[in-house]
């Protein structure tokens, strides 16, 4: 046996600074994880959804193409269902999201009679170009976003949302 023979006070300052450290890492662990855990996971860059619209049938005029995919919050997995105006401008399929910028109402083509070639916001009469350009002196505040489209063996395959390139 050793001669340094521990006291009362010594072995329960050692007793609790053992589990005061054992429990602060046990809340530490859970928040290290939660700041961690999104920096390691896969990214879906490049994910298209496939939609039922033919390439083929996508003229100048826009159409609105509605898609669905499976979206993962957490543990909670869901069925999204979303649109896009998709038209041709000229070789290239170009696709907006109906989704105005004043309050994020839902925007449609030809929705005002008096503008028949413009998207029409129906809850403060919001208006934006063909392009997504917002129309001077209306609510808007920006173009519309503009969605990754492409070609997928002649259906229209929708992208990820991204900021209007065509303004």
């Amino acid at each position: 046996m050793s001669n340094n023979r521990v006291s009362r006070r010594q072995f329960l300052g050692y007793t609790l600074t053992g589990v005061g450290g054992f429990m602060a890492a046990g809340m530490l662990m859970p928040m290290v994880r939660f700041a961690v855990d999104p920096v390691l996971q896969q990214k879906g860059v490049g994910d298209y959804v496939l939609t039922d619209q033919a390439v083929s049938e996508i003229t100048e005029e826009p159409v609105r193409v509605d898609f669905s995919y499976e979206q993962v919050d957490g543990w909670y997995t869901s069925d999204v269902t979303n649109s896009a105006w998709v038209f041709r401008d000229g070789d290239k399929l170009i696709a907006l999201s109906p989704v105005c910028k004043h309050l994020g109402c839902t925007v449609n083509w030809g929705g005002d009679a008096e503008h028949p070639s413009q998207f029409f916001c129906p809850c403060h009469a919001g208006r934006y170009e063909k392009n997504g350009a917002n129309v001077p002196g209306t609510p808007p505040i920006g173009p519309l976003d503009e969605f990754d489209v492409e070609d997928q063996d002649g259906f229209v395959a929708i992208g990820a949302v991204k900021e209007n390139t065509l303004v």
